[in-house]
């Protein structure tokens, strides 16, 4: 799997645990090994001016997901995922840091940035939360997937609660 994490912020972010928990949630959903994603951490001018570009709404938004081939996981056990570009997910290391500390469960940055990639995983495989039950499918899975990551590192403590509208 080709993984870029490139940190144009000007914020300090862990960006082996962003690279590391793209990584998983692509295996946990059978994504092609050969396929490629790019991960963008900016800061908050640059989230808000793609954010007023692409989605019409001011200021800075917290992810954002822009895929280029239509890459979904196999349906089936015995099916070969298709292999190809997934596209890009763009964090804001600073809205990050505001919602993490106004969770419910407050967290850190670099834990909201990982639920963050998550989220922009699923978002680039065609998952949405605009109704309910697609809400509930996605946050289900997100919620999976970084409670999976994190057991797989010996990570203590409650995961992040989604904090993503």
């Amino acid at each position: 799997m080709s993984i870029d994490v490139n940190n144009e912020s000007g914020t300090e972010v862990d960006e082996q645990a962003i690279l590391d928990i793209a990584r998983y949630a692509l295996m946990r959903m059978r994504i092609h090994p050969l396929s490629e994603l790019s991960v963008i951490v900016v800061d908050a001018d640059a989230m808000e001016q793609l954010h007023v570009q692409w989605m019409d709404l001011p200021g800075p938004t917290d992810v954002m997901s822009f895929p280029m081939d239509e890459l979904r996981p196999p349906m089936k056990d015995d099916e070969e995922p298709p292999q190809g570009l997934l596209g890009d997910i763009v964090l804001c290391p600073e809205v990050a840091k505001k919602q993490g500390e106004d969770a419910p469960t407050q967290h850190s940055m670099d834990e909201e940035l990982q639920l963050l990639t998550v989220h922009g995983v699923l978002h680039l495989l065609g998952y949405d939360h605009e109704e309910p039950d697609e809400k509930a499918e996605m946050f289900g899975l997100q919620a999976a997937i970084v409670d999976g990551w994190r057991g797989e590192k010996g990570l203590t403590g409650p995961s992040p609660a989604p904090t993503v509208s």
